[in-house]
């Protein structure tokens, strides 16, 4: 726990003095202004807010992630020369990484939120599975980002991978889902779907967000599919126990590539 405390502490104070986490976070809080000062509704706001935490979370989590495991590589030899388990150097170095970003978030949404809580209509609920999902995104792409960079050691080509990583899971998933129902549409498609959508977290926390919203019509193939299989109740419950096993499995892959690997 000492060792872990210890790597922790020099992360997050690294990342504190960085200047891409500020710029991070003042990105996101002059979003939410400037989408409030130009006469959005809470609902409008909100779902403007979704579409851009989907898109820069993930690229964030995935570009920053990688680019601080290669830059931390000569201090990760350092700590593994002292008498420090390997299992705490590496918890504390993930966390580290992702405690920042996600803080970094909820700091960027949410001074803007909180100043203009009293003209917003849109659903406490919604709000918080809004930070709910952009915290369990942030972590999950930030334990990706550390499977990338371990498994690879080129940077350049890491930075390729989880640049793909990102194109492919917030930007080809729906194209390969409208072409699977162009091309099945006669088919029972309705569980392979829902494993496709479980199976992207930037889907299933979209539709975790638009399930506490009045906006079916946004809610898209899969995410009405998910409504109707398990409708408004069940439905959040699975979804945030989706993100939370999509922050967990990456973290352990990290981990085993961590432990095995030769530094």
């Amino acid at each position: 726990m000492n060792a872990l405390v210890l790597v922790l502490r020099a992360g997050v104070r690294d990342l504190a003095r960085n200047r891409w986490l500020l710029a991070y976070a003042i990105v996101l809080g002059a979003i939410a202004e400037s989408l409030f000062f130009f006469g959005g509704t809470g609902n409008q706001v909100l779902l403007s807010l979704l579409n851009a935490t989907l898109l820069l979370v993930p690229l964030v989590a995935l570009v920053f992630g990688t680019m601080h495991v290669y830059a931390s590589r000569e201090f990760v030899e350092l700590l593994l020369a002292q008498p420090l388990p390997r299992r705490a150097v590496f918890a504390g170095l993930y966390l580290g990484l992702a405690l920042p970003l996600a803080a970094a978030f909820v700091v960027g949404l949410g001074v803007p939120l909180a100043l203009h809580a009293a003209s917003s209509d849109a659903p406490w609920r919604a709000l918080w599975y809004l930070a709910c999902a952009g915290v369990l995104l942030t972590a999950a792409f930030a334990g990706i980002a550390m499977a990338i960079a371990l498994r690879t050691d080129d940077r350049l080509r890491g930075m390729a991978v989880a640049l793909g990583a990102w194109f492919v899971l917030t930007i080809g998933y729906d194209a390969a889902v409208l072409a699977l129902v162009s091309a099945f549409g006669d088919w029972p498609l309705e569980r392979p779907l829902l494993g496709l959508m479980l199976g992207n977290p930037v889907d299933v926390a979209r539709v975790l967000v638009l399930t506490a919203l009045d906006a079916a019509a946004l809610l898209g193939y899969t995410g009405a599919l998910f409504r109707r299989a398990f409708g408004t109740a069940l439905g959040p419950v699975l979804a945030i126990a989706a993100l939370m096993l999509w922050a967990v499995v990456p973290y352990l892959f990290a981990r085993r590539r961590f432990l095995r690997r030769d530094f």
